[in-house]
């Protein structure tokens, strides 16, 4: 049994399946940008600690389309950059940086922001 013990060990580990992925390993594409397969996503991982249900920073909920453009002034259809929210992730100047300077979350890649703006320019849908 000592002998055999190693082998099935061995056996059960290589059955097992990593199949966590690393949202920025994830690519946005440059066109039909999906809220739910690209975007929420990014949310999720990066932003509804603090914009969450129940953790709405500044009022805004990201856990959700409905909560994410529930204030027009935070996605403006079409228009990604008269967007706040593209303003705050992109430091711009008298806007408070998303994430903060000292958060322990990190920053959306150049590919998620880029995302964003196309799923924003593209309509900012529910899809």
């Amino acid at each position: 049994m000592k002998k055999i013990f190693p082998f099935l060990l061995l056996l059960f580990y290589a059955g097992c399946d990593d199949t966590t992925t690393n949202i920025d390993d994830e690519i946005i594409p440059d066109s039909n940008v999906s809220y739910s397969l690209h975007i929420q996503p990014v949310f999720n991982a990066k932003c509804v600690n603090c914009h969450g249900a129940g953790t709405t920073e500044a009022g805004l909920d990201l856990t959700t389309w409905a909560g994410t453009t529930a204030d027009p002034r935070i996605v403006v259809d079409s228009l990604p950059d008269n967007s706040v929210l593209v303003w705050t992730i992109e430091q711009r100047a008298g806007f408070p940086p998303m994430p903060p300077i000292d958060s322990r979350y990190p920053p959306l890649t150049l590919n998620q922001l880029n995302g964003l703006k196309t799923w924003i320019a593209e309509g900012a849908i529910n899809n």
